[in-house]
């Protein structure tokens, strides 16, 4: 394997580990932020009422968030705002506009959400109470501006400028950077709308999100590493079989070149070995038995071998 190759992999092997990690960062931060937002919520929602002025000065302060605080004061204005869905359900809210009866905040307006109701009605809206009320709400940042528009007494977000334009009260002074969510009025819950529930608790899936990317980032080093291992492993066993295959040939020409040092015989050898019928089997004589004749005959002869010559009877 080449070390190009291998730089090949190793880079894209971080590459991919590198975009993990910042993606298990990134999932890291929205697990902290979420659980800050659940820890300021279980610290705030459920305090004792305080004065608006302890809480709020120039401005309401991060950590201030979800604080119950007690205002005295009328509704001198109400808005809706639309399309704000409350546990998947469609919804419009009820907004109300609170003159502040007494405290260094005298005179000054904030907007308050009194609840929630079908997003169906939200054309009709909701009347706000009359008269002085004392009224428990828990302070929210202000929203910024909607960039859509809104019918006519209506609103996209709690942007305290905007709900004031929708009331008719543009250019009057307000609590600045914060509306409220009412608990009470006059120590009961609002009647005609639902109340904003309590903020959901649930972490989410973001810190297992965080460890899953950072394991994925692990696998891809591991990966990449077992890759090239798995490459020159492979790579080797080649240069092993192909050193194999050279030694089988190699021997097979020697021993081509030994058969082929004795001559093969020629073709008209073989024809005539062919045409050559084969060789008779050797066969014993039948001794044939002899006649009466013959065997007197060799009688004779035997007898005038031993004597000598017969000579012929007187």
């Amino acid at each position: 394997m080449s070390l190009r190759r291998a730089a090949s992999v190793m880079a894209v092997a971080l590459l991919v580990a590198a975009g993990c990690v910042l993606a298990g960062i990134w999932q890291w931060t929205r697990h902290e932020d979420r659980s800050a937002a659940v820890a300021l919520v279980s610290a705030n929602y459920d305090a004792a009422p305080a004065a608006l002025a302890d809480v709020v000065g120039d401005g309401l302060q991060p950590g201030e968030v979800w604080r119950p605080v007690t205002v005295r004061g009328d509704y001198v204005g109400a808005a809706v705002l639309r399309n704000r869905p409350v546990s998947g359900t469609p919804a419009a809210h009820a907004l109300g506009v609170l003159e502040v009866a007494d405290g260094p905040w005298r005179g000054r307006l904030l907007v308050v959400d009194r609840g929630w109701f079908p997003a169906a009605e939200a054309s009709a809206g909701r009347p706000v109470p009359q008269g002085t009320l004392d009224v428990v709400v828990r302070l929210r940042s202000a929203e910024p501006r909607a960039e859509r528009d809104a019918p006519a007494g209506q609103v996209q977000a709690i942007a305290v400028d905007q709900v004031l334009e929708a009331a008719g009260l543009q250019g009057a002074d307000v609590v600045p950077d914060a509306y409220g969510v009412v608990a009470t009025e006059d120590g009961r819950v609002p009647d005609d709308v639902t109340p904003v529930p309590r903020p959901d608790a649930d972490l989410g899936p973001h810190l297992s999100y965080a460890f899953q990317w950072w394991v994925f980032a692990t696998g891809a080093l591991v990966g990449g590493v077992v890759l090239l291992r798995r490459e020159e492993a492979e790579g080797a066993a080649s240069q092993v079989a192909t050193a194999d295959e050279g030694g089988t040939a190699e021997a097979g020409a020697r021993v081509g070149t030994t058969v082929r040092a004795t001559p093969p015989p020629s073709e008209g050898a073989t024809r005539a070995a062919r045409q050559q019928p084969p060789a008779a089997a050797t066969r014993r004589p039948h001794r044939r038995r002899p006649t009466a004749e013959e065997e007197e005959d060799a009688i004779l002869d035997a007898a005038e071998g031993r004597s000598g010559p017969l000579s012929p009877r007187s």
